[in-house]
């Protein structure tokens, strides 16, 4: 989807700023490498504390192009997630995994490539009894995720996107990275931020 690829040029934080401060998940959840990007439509995943059977069929039954992300209920200290399972969703094109919780394999998983953002990582294994929920609306944080959403995530963090909202989502970036942009020039020229915003008047300088 083109406006999809598009959303992909900007930054989660000026995604997030676009959207009022809105869409963010917690601060927890990052990529497990510095330097791993995510961009696609949620694949959505309610799992029971400490079982990842649902994350297996989630992979098996998302679309290439979606991102998987997954509520484990709050419960963080199990690994969900690992190197074989990211081969297999990066073998059938899947973008990448948020999950508010833990993953392992972490050297294998980065060595292949593939987009995981988490809470952190954690050697205890799982069960396998099933419970849960895929492809319904979720909750992570204070975000209300639909399947096909759009997820957005760098090392600053992970955004979601309405589907509704992307255009104007990504009208409000454009302008946003304009504005900041005219903001670099005046830096450049050697005036501090304090006068460019205009708040030495209000606060002193």
């Amino acid at each position: 989807m083109e406006l999809i690829q598009e959303l992909s040029k900007f930054s989660a934080a000026t995604i997030c700023e676009a959207m009022g401060n809105q869409g963010y998940l917690p601060s927890g959840i990052k990529p497990i490498a510095s330097n791993m990007k995510i961009c696609g439509p949620a694949y959505t995943v309610q799992t029971m504390p400490r079982d990842n059977v649902l994350l297996h069929r989630a992979y098996a039954y998302a679309k290439a192009g979606d991102v998987l992300i997954a509520n484990c209920s709050g419960f963080y200290e199990a690994g969900y997630w690992g190197d074989l399972m990211s081969l297999g969703a990066k073998t059938k094109g899947i973008n990448g995994l948020v999950i508010d919780a833990c993953v392992r394999d972490a050297d294998d998983i980065e060595a292949m490539g593939f987009p995981v953002f988490s809470r952190g990582l954690c050697i205890r294994g799982t069960s396998n009894h099933g419970d849960g929920t895929l492809n319904e609306a979720i909750v992570i944080g204070e975000v209300l995720i639909n399947p096909g959403d759009i997820v957005v995530g760098d090392r600053d963090g992970v955004v979601v996107v309405p589907f509704e909202k992307i255009a104007e989502t990504i009208e409000k970036a454009k302008a946003r990275e304009a504005k900041e942009e005219r903001t670099r020039a005046e830096l450049r020229k050697g005036r501090p931020s304090i006068q460019i915003y205009g708040w030495d008047e209000k606060f002193g300088y």
